[in-house]
């Protein structure tokens, strides 16, 4: 994030990158345990995505990245929320008892 203010680019700006490198992290890790394990994975995946789209508005309300940037970001991060959200409430159906 080089772009960055000089002040939030090793605060904010490290905080963000390490979000997003986590939440692709979770996704991949969250692909490959077992069902019984799946619903805490994208649990977790959720709670880091919820996590960067703070941190990424907060960047952007303290203006520290324009509006082009924010939208160019937070776009695919709502749909990629709304994808979590799909995957969760599948693996809520799936561990209900019946």
């Amino acid at each position: 994030m080089t772009t960055l203010p000089r002040l939030t680019r090793y605060t904010l700006g490290i905080k963000t990158d390490n979000l997003f490198t986590d939440c692709l992290e979770a996704a991949l890790l969250a692909g490959y345990v077992s069902r019984a394990e799946k619903l805490g994975a994208v649990q977790k995946i959720s709670v880091k995505l919820d996590s960067l789209k703070f941190f990424l508005r907060l960047l952007w309300e303290l203006k520290s990245i324009d509006n082009n940037k924010y939208t160019l970001l937070a776009v695919p991060l709502v749909d990629a929320g709304k994808m979590v959200g799909g995957w969760l409430a599948s693996c809520k159906k799936e561990t209900l008892p019946t």
